[in-house]
């Protein structure tokens, strides 16, 4: 015992707090969330903007492309 207080000098890594860390992480997660949504609704915005055209290319209609569309953002 004595040999590894010699080696550390007795003292431990300092670490945040645990409430710091879980802060961090809920925080992260709600960010990640929330790009997520934002990146569901610039898609299905874009969606509704595509010509008959093109809808036709990617192989669906209008109105798949309308309730796809106008879905809430957090769906």
């Amino acid at each position: 015992m004595g040999a590894i207080k010699t080696i550390d000098n007795g003292r431990r890594p300092s670490a945040p707090p645990l409430g710091r860390r879980a802060s961090g992480f809920v925080l992260r997660s709600v960010l990640e969330r929330v790009e997520n949504w934002l990146g569901k609704r610039r898609s299905r915005l874009a969606l509704l903007q595509l010509t008959d055209e093109q809808l036709r290319d990617v192989g669906i209609s209008r109105d798949e492309a309308r309730r796809e569309g106008l879905r809430p953002f957090w769906d």
